[in-house]
């Protein structure tokens, strides 16, 4: 069997994306015929022995699962966590099949997560090339003056990037507190939260309610479930809407 690069091993096993390979392998966290691996490797799925973590990784045929969580808070994205806390992965226990969180909520948001063990629909949805506008609810404690506003809609560094533009605007303003939407073309890590704390305003609640056309809808918090197959067609880019 021809070999392939030791990133898209991972993602076809659905294991993991190609920027989360390359960081366990910089790590030394995987080998290849009892040899550390390193960056640029190659392997024959079929032949080759690759152990990430202690573990024999053994290509075999399994059900694709795509899958709608809406995360609720106190739960991490990831598959395991060091410290002990609670993943999303216990909240789909009761799949047959393993599968993986695409991107990440921290543990103080909700709303719409995906998983699957699709590597290529992973590393489709995590590349920057194929980034789709999120929208984020976001009610912030207090009213937001226009002059903050218009901050939050400029252009911003955050961490010494430049943010690509984001569209904020106000819904509405209850029990003293600011509905609002922001719309995101990329996803920095924690960026919402970062801009907020730039300008001094305090988030109270932040779910993410919308993947481009993909919508979190009336799926209760802590609730999953399967994406229809025009909704992964529309993710993988097959078809515009859905």
């Amino acid at each position: 069997m021809e070999k392939i690069r030791l990133q898209k091993f991972f993602t076809d096993m659905g294991i993991m994306s190609r920027r989360a390979s390359e960081k366990v392998i910089l790590a030394g966290n995987v080998k290849i015929n009892g040899i550390t691996a390193t960056l640029g490797d190659k392997v024959d799925p079929q032949n080759d022995t690759v152990i990430y973590n202690g573990k024999i990784i053994k290509p075999q045929e399994q059900n694709k699962r795509y899958i709608m969580l809406n995360k609720p808070l106190g739960y991490v994205t990831t598959a395991n966590d060091e410290k002990g806390r609670e993943t999303v992965l216990s909240l789909v226990s009761d799949l047959d099949e393993r599968v993986y969180p695409v991107g990440r909520l921290d543990m103080y948001s909700e709303g719409l997560l995906i998983l699957t063990n699709d590597g290529e629909l992973t590393n489709r949805l995590t590349h920057p090339k194929h980034n789709m506008n999120k929208v984020y609810s976001v009610i912030i404690k207090g009213e937001i003056s226009p002059d903050t506003l218009h901050k939050l809609n400029s252009p911003m560094e955050i961490d010494g990037y430049k943010l690509k533009p984001v569209k904020v605007r106000v819904v509405s303003i209850k029990n003293g507190n600011t509905n609002t939407l922001f719309t995101l073309n990329e996803g920095r890590n924690r960026q919402i939260r970062k801009m907020c704390e730039a300008c001094g305003l305090t988030i109270m609640r932040l779910t993410r309610i919308s993947i481009g056309k993909l919508k979190l809808g009336e799926l209760e918090r802590g609730k999953w479930r399967e994406l229809t197959k025009n909704e992964i067609e529309y993710l993988k880019g097959e078809r515009d809407t859905i």
